[in-house]
């Protein structure tokens, strides 16, 4: 099996994906910004599972950081799976409260980031650049077509740049072995939440969810993970939401 890059790989969404490729087999590149413990926990979780794991820090909106991400990756084999996964939320507040300094850095990480993974996985992953081929896996959300209002519009407006990239990024590399698919999580339960301040929003919203409950950060890893797999063979340019029917 080749190895896979996940990026924000030592908590919530990113963490599921990285256990559930180390399950499956896969060799997994788990990086993170700050919490080194956390994705430690992920790596030996995957060693445990019988595959190859390496913890690696950086900051996806740091050029240099990508670039040696990917080489931390390459380092345990043909990474033929890229899963750009990383992003942040400010604290929930309307549009009229947001300060210049958090919208820089939302979209700092959330799209400049997300740019220089898929742009990195592009030049590496390609047949016509001399890659392997493989897929690249884009993780958006339901806000980028819900909007986000009084909370995150600016979150959901990076994710609307998710939704681009995907489409545009599976039609540039689609010639050169290379799919690209986009997942929307909706009403997940993770950590997202309480970090923005908000610890009651899953409960507050979810009676809005037609299935009548969150969904998991297994159940949205169990479709990332399809879309990286041979599976998915003739899946590409997808936008695949992940929400329960909201």
């Amino acid at each position: 099996m080749a190895a896979m890059l996940v990026t924000g790989g030592s908590r919530g969404i990113g963490a599921a994906v990285c256990r559930l490729a180390g399950a499956a087999g896969w060799d997994v590149a788990v990086n993170y910004a700050r919490d080194r413990d956390a994705a430690e926990a992920v790596v030996a979780d995957i060693a445990a599972a019988g595959a190859r794991a390496v913890a690696v820090q950086g900051d996806v909106a740091d050029e240099r950081d990508v670039v040696a991400m990917h080489d931390a990756a390459e380092a345990l084999g043909p990474v033929t799976a890229v899963v750009v996964n990383a992003g942040i939320v400010g604290q929930v507040s309307p549009v009229a409260e947001m300060t210049t300094d958090r919208l820089r850095r939302v979209f700092d990480v959330n799209v400049l980031g997300a740019f220089l993974t898929a742009r990195e996985a592009a030049r590496r992953m390609a047949t016509d650049r001399g890659g392997p081929g493989g897929a690249i896996v884009v993780v958006s959300s339901a806000a980028a077509r819900l909007g986000g209002p009084f909370e995150w519009v600016d979150y959901a407006a990076s994710k609307g740049a998710m939704d681009t990239l995907t489409l545009g990024l599976a039609k540039e590399l689609g010639p050169g072995g290379v799919r690209v698919n986009a997942v929307r999580p909706g009403l997940i339960e993770t950590e997202i939440h309480a970090s923005a301040g908000a610890p009651d929003r899953v409960s507050r919203l979810v009676g809005g969810v037609p299935l009548g409950r969150p969904g998991s950060a297994a159940e949205v890893a169990e479709t990332i993970l399809w879309l990286a797999s041979a599976a998915a063979s003739y899946v590409s340019g997808a936008l695949v939401d992940v929400g329960g029917g909201r």
